[in-house]
């Protein structure tokens, strides 16, 4: 009889999931397993990376990523996975736990963890013998991918998940049907459907304001036909960006905290918002004023729980983005002269055009980030999967990253430190796309210590690294006192020569004109590459743009 390592090999297997990340020292049985049938695991430094690799990889591929450790890390592996909840996004997390001859007995490096799992997943058991796992993995597969995705975790019957050594039985292997993501999709009503496109069709200055909830559903290619079959301008969240190429006539830009001042002020000029896939939160609306609350708005989430949560509906639609979009789009509905309204919103992308273009272009020294993201975007792979930082990257990324059609953007709902981790399983997802890492050095530093764990495994991610010495995003917190510089100013490190160190290949550029080359010959890398460039520390992100009366 097959033993629950055998099992748990298979059934990744079976389900699509060809890589395993995890510390040591877990499941090593079932380790074996896996790489005898083709599952990769990859051994990380640090449990809340491997989660983050899990969740790249889950974000890219559309299907449940797997991160593991043993018992001692779970909290450890449980702060990664907070990010993928936040993002929706479903990660199986397993880890090691105590039996029933030791628990509560102070056994060494055993404390009962499954509180911290329990706000941070969908679900959370307990597996106590073998013959459990069947059922249970089953059960935390469907609940992590269906309805609004979301992390899952199993807590496996000793410190290393030996439970799993006993046998399963002749159990069949769970429907790899619920390992993609959404498992199910669940369409409007048809009245939801009349009255949305009611609205639409009467609207004089409509848009759309996208969410993370697009990537979840998997709705990029339905949500732009749609608005070029209906002629509505997109504004999106830093998540949805590459729904449209920049310099499509309907791509408002980014809206929100992190955004460009073109997409802030189109929101807040519409008469009708169509939220598709957002929860509508703070960074989207850039603290709940663009739009401002009380402007008519319809709601398409797959969480009916979000459906008004932060602004009144005059409609909202409960299903899955994509189905919905593709109802809407097959209702019979009058398209209206919106000629006036879409030569606004292009008056006001051309402003924001022309005044990014002093920054973005100018050839100061050291480079102000404005300039290394028109840079990156020019040399940006037509196919290239782009994983983003928080913080100011991902502000810079929203105002001065264009990206064409065909490429693609993952950032995390908030965590600082998650791009270079994640970019690690979004290339395990994506071997065949370049993916590239952009990222500053306060955002390095959390997992520089994967560099090596990409060097073993020989996984060809490019990293750029704005470095301007510093959390550049405190500096005016501290800018009162030279005292204070040490709460945000770095001691000069040479990541470059440190990735040199660790035996990867990697790049100093001082001056725009040798990020091109720099960045060509990375492309060409067999295994991780580093571009670290010196960027103003003096510069700091624009606060947002916001009506006159919120600000």
């Amino acid at each position: 009889m097959p033993t629950g390592h055998r099992y748990l090999a298979e059934a990744l297997a079976n389900c699509g999931i060809r890589h395993f990340f995890h510390m040591p020292l877990v499941l090593p049985d079932a380790i074996k397993e896996m790489q005898a049938i083709g599952v990769q695991p990859i051994v990380a430094h640090s449990e809340k990376a491997a989660a983050y690799m899990a969740d790249g990889y889950a974000r890219a591929a559309g299907r449940l990523g797997v991160c593991a450790c043993q018992a001692i890390g779970a909290a450890n592996l449980a702060a990664g996975v907070l990010d993928a909840f936040m993002a929706h996004s479903p990660v199986l997390a397993l880890s090691g736990g105590g039996t029933a001859t030791t628990r509560d007995r102070n056994n060494y490096q055993e404390i009962d963890q499954r509180p911290i799992w329990s706000g941070l997943t969908k679900m959370s058991a307990r597996v106590e013998n073998a013959a459990r796992l069947p059922d249970l993995l089953g059960q935390a597969i469907r609940i992590a991918t269906s309805g609004s995705p979301g992390p899952v975790h199993l807590e496996l019957g000793g410190f290393t998940g030996g439970v799993l050594g006993g046998e399963v039985g002749d159990t069949p292997l769970p429907d790899p049907r619920f390992s993609t993501y959404p498992s199910v999709r669940i369409p409007a009503s048809e009245e939801s459907i009349r009255n949305a496109t009611q609205l639409i069709a009467e609207a004089k200055r409509p848009v759309v304001v996208a969410g993370s909830g697009i990537r979840a559903s998997g709705a990029a290619d339905a949500l732009a036909k749609f608005v070029r079959r209906l002629n509505l301008p997109l504004a999106a969240s830093l998540d949805a960006k590459s729904v449209l190429p920049d310099d499509d006539q309907l791509s408002a830009g980014v809206v929100g905290t992190y955004s460009r001042d073109s997409a802030n002020r189109i929101v807040s000029d519409a008469d009708l918002v169509i939220f598709v896939g957002t929860t509508t939160g703070s960074m989207v609306t850039a603290g709940w004023t663009v739009p401002k609350v009380g402007v008519l708005a319809i709601q398409i989430d797959i969480d009916p729980r979000e459906l008004g949560r932060n602004y009144p509906l005059i409609c909202a639609v409960p299903g899955d983005p994509s189905t919905v979009l593709q109802q809407l789009m097959e209702a019979k509905s009058v398209l209206p002269d919106r000629s006036a309204w879409l030569a606004e919103v292009a008056k006001v992308k051309a402003e924001w055009r022309q005044e990014a273009a002093t920054v973005e272009e100018t050839d100061a020294q050291p480079l102000r980030p404005e300039r290394l993201g028109r840079l990156l975007s020019q040399v940006l792979p037509e196919n290239a999967v782009l994983v983003v930082d928080t913080g100011h990257i991902a502000g810079w990324t929203a105002r001065h990253v264009y990206l064409q059609q065909g490429q693609r953007l993952l950032r995390p709902a908030g965590s600082m430190g998650w791009a270079f981790p994640a970019s690690i399983g979004t290339k395990c997802a994506e071997p065949d796309r370049p993916v590239v890492c952009f990222t500053g050095d306060g955002g390095f530093l959390y997992h520089l210590a994967e560099i090596e764990t990409a060097l073993r495994y020989r996984i060809p991610v490019v990293t750029v690294i704005s470095n301007n010495n510093g959390y550049s995003q405190e500096r005016p917190i501290w800018s009162s006192s030279s005292d204070y510089d040490h709460n945000w100013r770095f001691a000069p490190v040479s990541y470059s020569d440190l990735a040199r160190s660790f035996g990867c290949r990697s790049w100093l550029v001082e001056k725009g004109d040798d990020f091109e080359r720099a960045f060509g010959e990375a492309l060409t890398a067999e295994g991780p590459a580093i571009i670290e460039v010196m960027t103003d520390e003096n510069v700091t992100l624009a606060p947002p743009w916001v009506p006159t009366a919120a600000a």
